[in-house]
């Protein structure tokens, strides 16, 4: 099933591609039902938060009617900032399944690990690699293809 939401994550992902925004694709399950969607808008909205996961967890919070996202799996096709692990912890979601690591900026164990920081009341289940060679080549064209255009 990782793999099927993931999938879901990256269409999420080429949304965003396809307005000029960083490639990143979110979606949030619960009980085998997608109930929230995101990608990146930023550019767009001229908002700083207007990340995928954010996004996502806000519609995800909308369709539970409730700011608690237990027993939910967030997918999503690059490792998420600071922000957004923290959205993730404070939504206190179950899962996060991640497509590619942040070098930069991941904070889900790569840069730092705000989704299981041993002083933080809440820790998570972290995966990554689904669909890795997708997640990462979405990313990399998107940023070939802005350097080439300048």
């Amino acid at each position: 099933m990782d793999i099927l939401y993931m999938r879901e994550a990256l269409e999420e992902a080429k949304k965003a591609y396809s307005i000029y925004e960083v490639p990143v694709g979110a979606v949030v399950v619960y009980e085998g039902e997608i109930i929230g969607r995101g990608y990146n808008q930023r550019e767009t909205s001229n908002d700083p938060t207007a990340h995928a996961e954010i996004l996502a967890i806000k519609e995800a919070s909308k369709h539970l009617n409730a700011w608690r996202l237990l027993n939910c799996t967030i997918y999503v096709t690059l490792e998420p900032c600071a922000m957004c692990a923290g959205a993730i912890v404070n939504a206190r979601i179950r899962k996060l399944v991640i497509g590619t690591r942040d070098p930069k900026r991941g904070c889900c164990g790569t840069v730092e690990d705000l989704t299981n920081h041993p002083k933080f009341n809440h820790r998570l289940e972290v995966e990554f690699g689904v669909l890795e060679d997708e997640c990462s080549s979405i990313i990399s064209s998107f940023f070939k293809e802005l350097r080439e255009s300048k």
